[in-house]
């Protein structure tokens, strides 16, 4: 059964976990990575989240893989091949580390830019971001003890939001700012 589904208000420290370790991948990977960006709800200052710092590094390719598995194991993350989404490479954080997903997406795919989009729109848009955060504590609440059923009925409302983001980008002509480590 694993964890609980646990949702707890913004924590203005998660910036600066971040940072910490987004300077550790930039050292470790150099100009492996293209980008090194804090994306899901943690990064989106005020929004409600489960407490783990979400990673994504871009890359040029996803093969081969020892070009960026090699420095992330010398930082002791942890690989999980069983990782079901093609589009990406998963990591987790080294035992007894603070909980953190890794995710290395070629730079420029869709699944590369979604994440992105998505925490540039919750930034821009607080009402936004403050419907999602009760849409997941709904979510949690509901399914507290299956973290599968809580992703399945929260991706109603992600990609609710990510229609309302497209239109958005549309119109301001969104691209991604700098990377953030």
């Amino acid at each position: 059964m694993g964890d609980p589904v646990e949702i707890v208000d913004h924590d203005p420290a998660w910036q600066t976990e971040f940072g910490a370790i987004g300077t550790a991948l930039r050292g470790a990977l150099g100009d492996v990575a293209l980008r090194v960006d804090h994306v899901g709800s943690t990064s989106v200052p005020g929004l409600a989240a489960k407490p783990v710092i979400d990673i994504q590094i871009s890359v040029r390719s996803l093969e081969p893989l020892a070009v960026y598995k090699a420095p992330l194991d010398r930082l002791g993350l942890v690989y999980r091949a069983n990782n079901p989404e093609l589009t990406k490479r998963y990591f987790r954080e080294a035992p007894g580390s603070r909980r953190t997903h890794i995710h290395v997406r070629e730079l420029g795919s869709f699944s590369q830019q979604l994440p992105l989009l998505f925490r540039d729109y919750l930034r821009a848009h607080p009402a936004a971001a403050a419907e999602f955060a009760q849409a997941k504590r709904r979510c949690a609440n509901q399914f507290r003890n299956d973290r599968q059923q809580y992703v399945s009925a929260k991706d109603l409302f992600v990609w609710d939001i990510l229609r309302r983001a497209d239109t958005w980008a549309q119109k301001i002509g969104w691209r991604p700012g700098p990377s953030d480590a």
